[in-house]
């Protein structure tokens, strides 16, 4: 990636970032997309700590679906994530997307938490 589209990410990043955290008491459920994988993880930014952390990378996740790409493994891991947050009595988060839009893989896995009992 050259110099000025990761500046350019960044920026983006920090954008959605500042309204996010700046709101929030809530933990942040933030959201990385690569290539191959999505990564899910319920931060708490008043400690500075992951709470909870779920990815396509998982056996668990990789057995339900066929390709980790899909949009069906991006609701996996939103399905799951919402999973291990009520384990840990989190009901509500702040939904931090990223540099990213709320389309495709981003919205499956937003949609899925959702469903699945998450609040945001």
């Amino acid at each position: 990636m050259s110099d000025q589209r990761q500046k350019q990410r960044i920026v983006r990043q920090g954008r959605v970032r500042r309204k996010v955290v700046r709101n929030s008491t809530r933990p942040r459920l933030s959201v990385f997309r690569s290539n191959r994988h999505v990564y899910a993880q319920i931060i708490d930014d008043q400690q500075h700590k992951t709470l909870v952390s779920a990815s396509t990378m998982l056996s668990e996740v990789q057995s339900k679906v066929k390709n980790t790409v899909s949009m069906e493994a991006a609701a996996a891991v939103g399905a799951l994530i919402a999973q291990r947050a009520k384990q840990q009595k989190i009901e509500s988060v702040c939904f931090d997307r990223g540099a990213y839009l709320y389309h495709g893989r981003v919205k499956a896995l937003a949609d899925a938490a959702r469903e699945n009992g998450l609040n945001f």
